[in-house]
């Protein structure tokens, strides 16, 4: 094998193996975001943030690390994330029409104030504040 056909050969492989691995990140994180709850959270006695999207919506996936950090942090509200492709009852019933949408809800289940786009962790924790949530 020439050495030319050599080097490309492993710079060919080196983005393969780059790409498997981008691709299996994306994939635990997608996971991750999905399992964090459901709409049936929502009116049971506890704040609920619910955000709606799908995996391949540029502004979703990057609110994936900020619902994980939220499910993990926050012991005051929930975090669930439904995926308006898989559940479209859900998505019928909240009226969606653009994603992500992000829904906060009383611990009545009482819809307080929906927001549609990308949004900041610091922003959901002030809107939160807001509402009298902390």
């Amino acid at each position: 094998m020439k050495e030319t056909t050599r080097r490309y050969l492993i710079i060919a492989v080196l983005f393969a193996a780059v790409f498997v691995l981008v691709t299996a990140k994306n994939l635990r994180t997608q996971k991750q975001a999905e399992n964090l709850a459901d709409s049936s959270v929502v009116g049971q006695g506890k704040p609920v943030m619910l955000e709606l999207g799908a995996h391949w919506c540029v502004p979703c996936k990057q609110m994936t690390p900020i619902l994980n950090e939220l499910a993990t942090e926050q012991q005051v509200f929930t975090v669930a994330f439904v995926n308006v492709e898989t559940d479209e009852a859900t998505t019928r019933k909240y009226g969606i029409e653009s994603i992500p949408v992000q829904i906060f809800f009383g611990a009545d289940g009482t819809e307080l104030f929906r927001h549609v786009g990308f949004y900041p962790k610091e922003d959901i924790l002030a809107k939160w504040k807001e509402l009298g949530i902390e």
